[in-house]
């Protein structure tokens, strides 16, 4: 039984749900617009140059969560879900997963983003195994900082390793899909890594070390 690894945003997504949480949290005017606007992109544009400075994006996108009342928040994410992330979700991606799931393999999200986020939208997929960054609590709010480390670059191989040693599965028979030269890292650790509409970096990546290049799109 194989291991079948699934990045998030822009992989099984057509966008990038924090990204988009951020715009949502404008839309609604839970945020100030024109600073968090701003932030929002410029942190969005680091993540694509392979810039991003991690532990600063996550204090500015944790920061709402700190602010509100859990049954608050889960309200706005249900709604968010319904509005911004069921009409991304890729048909192909579905169709991925589910080829995978036929042949009795184990299926894993790996993603950067918060598990807060990404908890409901695993399950849009039926996929039980999520490995994402944990936003702290304390009682019953968020505090603003995470616990344990980002999974993010080499922090997903980290976070990775440790749920393989605690579950017994093995990277010796695994698939990784992604979208992201951020990724690499961890494609370079797997049996067979698929660069999954990949960004240009990527492309070039996958193109010279022969790794497969598919679209879901």
């Amino acid at each position: 039984m194989a291991l079948a690894i699934f990045d998030l945003d822009n992989t099984l997504l057509a966008g990038d749900s924090d990204y988009l949480w951020g715009r949502f949290l404008v839309d609604k005017e839970i945020v100030d617009g024109n600073e968090y606007t701003a932030e929002n992109e410029r942190f969005y544009q680091a993540y694509q140059a392979g810039t991003l400075d991690i532990h600063g994006y996550l204090r500015f996108a944790l920061r709402p969560l700190a602010q509100h009342e859990l049954r608050q928040l889960r309200a706005w994410r249900a709604q968010f879900i319904d509005e911004h992330i069921r009409p991304i979700v890729l048909d192909q991606g579905r169709e991925l997963v589910e080829l995978h799931r036929d042949r009795g393999d184990t299926l894993l999200i790996i993603t950067a983003t918060n598990r807060f986020l990404t908890e409901p939208i695993a399950a849009l997929f039926g996929i039980d195994h999520l490995l994402a960054t944990d936003p702290e609590m304390a009682g019953e709010r968020y505090t603003g900082a995470i616990q344990g480390i980002p999974t993010f670059r080499e922090g997903k191989i980290k976070a990775l390793e440790a749920w393989s040693k605690h579950t017994g599965h093995q990277l010796t028979d695994s698939y990784f899909y992604s979208d992201s030269h951020n990724d690499i890292p961890l494609l370079e650790r797997v049996a067979y890594p698929v660069a999954v509409d990949p960004d240009p970096e990527l492309r070039q990546q996958a193109a010279q070390r022969g790794w497969p290049i598919i679209s879901l799109r």
